[in-house]
């Protein structure tokens, strides 16, 4: 937010221009309209964090209408039942299935699986509905790690009652926000740690923790970096300190970096990558089923009036370089969320990224 600090009487249109512009971010970072974001922003003094969290807790009841109307739905004998027993009350859904129930071989069993998806939270429409179904993936794939981008507070909420076999780190608290999900029963946290953007005008951050998986050390890392192509400077001031944390990891971690990095190819030329850091998706081949994870002309959750096909989400890898430990190395990616739910919408606007990295 631009300050005025230094004008002792800003004049009409200086403030003009400030609030024109706050109302255009506003309306960019929630999908709503200048008149809506005008009047959130007027209700909370102009300050863009507390307006926008005016807007999602406003919207809180709205988007998991569903899920509470199923829970009043309950009779009371059953509610006063389990409220006697809190332990039901809350559903996994991310347990594991009976079909994944049978004992992994020793190799599956030594594999760390990975999803990172950018879940739009901020698109409200569904949102229930399209939890439930990163839930019913969480399932189908149990992966030990989930790196989730733009969380909104409802979402949070929804994962922490439906997701109980995981922890969930947060990225943040206001606004919308990035995510990790670790499995309690395969991963061992350790810390973590928000790295703070300076400069960023969207409020973007690096999420870090440190794991350990099967005594390995893991150091795990998750961003959207800035959006839209206006912002590629930005973009790339953001990409060059996730190189620098994974450049300065100790030489017996393996680090890993997932999310919606709005990065085109030629920023990443520019800025290059950290020595012994590669791109997961051309360290396998650069297989053109997984190149595109934004693609507007196969997912219609954003109706907009041309095709954009892009690589914006990615997975970067160093491995751990010490002698006489074991060493991981990725050796599958597959995009995830490419179904329709009933709803006739997909799970988000992205297409997941779904990675395993076998232990050698």
């Amino acid at each position: 937010m631009a300050s005025t600090s230094h004008l002792d009487n800003p004049s009409v249109s200086n403030v003009e221009e400030t609030r024109t512009r706050l109302c255009d971010e506003f309306a960019s970072v929630a999908g709503t309209d200048r008149a809506v974001a005008q009047c959130y922003l007027a209700e909370n003094e102009w300050e863009m964090e507390r307006a926008l969290n005016s807007y999602f807790e406003a919207d809180l009841e709205k988007v998991f209408e569903e899920d509470f109307e199923e829970s009043e739905s309950i009779p009371d004998t059953k509610r006063q039942k389990m409220e006697e027993k809190p332990s039901q009350e809350c559903i996994d859904l991310t347990g594991d299935s009976p079909a994944s129930a049978r004992k992994p071989s020793e190799e599956d069993e030594n594999k760390l699986s990975l999803i990172s998806w950018n879940v739009d939270g901020l698109d409200t429409d569904n949102l229930a509905e399209r939890a439930r179904g990163l839930c019913s993936f969480l399932v189908l794939y149990t992966p030990d790690v989930v790196f989730l981008q733009e969380l909104i507070p409802p979402y949070v909420q929804y994962l922490k009652k439906r997701a109980v076999s995981y922890l969930l780190i947060e990225g943040g608290e206001d606004g919308y926000f990035t995510g990790m999900m670790l499995k309690k029963s395969r991963v061992k946290f350790i810390e973590s740690e928000i790295v703070t953007y300076p400069t960023t005008q969207m409020m973007r951050n690096l999420l870090v923790a440190q794991i350990t998986f099967k005594g390995q050390k893991l150091c795990l890392m998750t961003s959207h970096l800035e959006s839209c192509k206006g912002h590629a400077g930005e973009r790339m001031t953001q990409l060059r300190v996730v190189m620098q944390r994974m450049k300065e990891a100790p030489d017996d971690v393996t680090v890993l970096f997932g999310g919606d990095t709005n990065l085109r190819d030629a920023e990443v030329t520019k800025v290059g990558l950290a020595p012994g850091v590669c791109d997961v998706w051309e360290r396998l081949g650069k297989q053109e089923h997984c190149r595109y994870t934004w693609d507007t002309k196969a997912n219609s959750n954003k109706t907009v009036p041309y095709v954009s096909r892009c690589r914006f989400d990615r997975i970067y890898f160093r491995p751990a370089t010490k002698d006489g430990i074991p060493r991981l190395a990725p050796d599958h990616m597959a995009l995830v969320g490419l179904e329709k739910l009933d709803c006739g919408r997909y799970i988000s606007d992205h297409w997941g990224i779904y990675c395993s990295f076998s232990s050698g």
